[in-house]
C-alpha cells in the first residue's frame, strides 16, 4: 500500500499537461485527487475519468474568494485535505519594454498570488490537522534569466521564495518544497525550445510523468525534507 492510499491532494491546473500528468499519478499511488480547473472542463472530466472518479473542482484562481470557495468545497466534499499541489500557471512572450500592467497581472495573479493564497487556506486546515505536504511548481524561468519573459521568471522567482519562506512560517506540521520543470513538451514546440534542448546535458526534454515523481517524492518525504527546490531539467539549470 502507497503512503499516499487515502490522501486527499488538490492538484491546481489538473486537466491537462503537467497538472494532468500529475493527477494521474497520484490517483495510481492511491491518493483521493481532487481536480482543480478554470475553463478546461471537458480536459478535467476526462483526466477525472481517468483518475478513478476524481471530484473536480471549478475556480477562476484569479479571485481570492474563489480559491476560498473552491477550499470550502473542498471540506464538504472530500472532508479533510493532506496536500496541495500548485501548478496552475500561465505563461506568455513580451519584450520587456512592451509589457503592461494587464500584461504583468495576467501572469502573476495566477502565477504568484494565486500559489500564496492557496498555500494559506489549505495550511490553515493543515495545522488543525496536524500535517500537510505542499508542492509548488515553478520552472527553469525561476531559476534563469529569460529576456522576453522577464515577467514570467519574476513570478517564478517568487514562487521559489515564497516556498522557502512558508517552509519556515509552516513547520513543523506542514513541509513546503518546490519542482522546478525543464523543457516538457507537450505538442507545441517552437525555436526557443529547440535551443533549450540543446543546452541541456541529458540531450532530450523531460515527461510530465518525471515532474510527477518528483512531486511524489516531496508529498511521501519526511518533515526534515522542506523548504527545497528540485530541478527536473536534465541538468540545463547548472549550464
Amino acid at each position: 500500500m502507497s503512503e499516499l492510499t487515502g490522501k486527499v491532494i488538490l492538484v491546481t491546473g489538473a486537466a491537462k499537461r503537467i497538472g494532468r500528468s500529475i493527477a494521474l499519478r497520484l490517483a495510481a499511488e492511491g491518493a483521493r485527487v481532487a481536480i482543480h480547473y478554470s475553463t478546461s472542463e471537458d480536459e478535467a472530466n476526462r483526466t477525472a475519468e481517468e483518475c478513478g472518479g476524481a471530484e473536480t473542482f471549478k475556480a477562476n484562481l484569479e479571485s481570492v474568494a474563489e480559491i476560498e470557495r473552491m477550499f470550502a468545497e473542498i471540506d464538504e466534499r472530500m472532508g479533510r485535505i493532506d496536500g496541495l499541489v500548485n501548478n496552475a500557471a500561465r505563461f506568455t512572450k513580451f519584450d520587456p519594454l512592451e509589457v503592461t500592467e494587464a500584461d504583468w497581472d495576467f501572469i502573476h495573479d495566477v502565477n504568484l498570488k494565486a500559489v500564496f493564497f492557496c498555500c494559506q487556506q489549505a495550511a490553515r486546515r493543515m495545522k488543525k490537522q496536524g500535517h500537510g505536504r505542499i508542492v509548488n511548481i515553478s520552472s527553469l524561468g525561476g531559476l534563469r534569466p529569460w529576456a522576453e519573459h522577464a515577467h514570467y521568471c519574476a513570478s517564478k522567482a517568487g514562487v521559489i521564495m515564497l516556498t522557502k519562506a512558508l517552509s519556515k512560517a509552516f513547520a513543523p506540521e506542514i513541509t513546503v518544497n518546490s519542482v522546478a520543470p525543464g523543457v516538457i513538451p507537450f505538442g507545441e514546440w517552437n525555436d526557443a525550445m529547440t535551443a533549450l534542448l540543446e543546452a541541456t546535458p541529458a540531450a532530450r526534454v523531460g515527461t510530465g510523468a518525471e515532474i510527477a515523481d518528483a512531486v511524489v517524492y516531496f508529498l511521501r518525504a519526511s518533515n526534515f525534507v522542506t523548504g527545497q527546490v528540485m530541478a527536473v531539467d536534465g541538468g540545463l539549470s547548472q549550464r
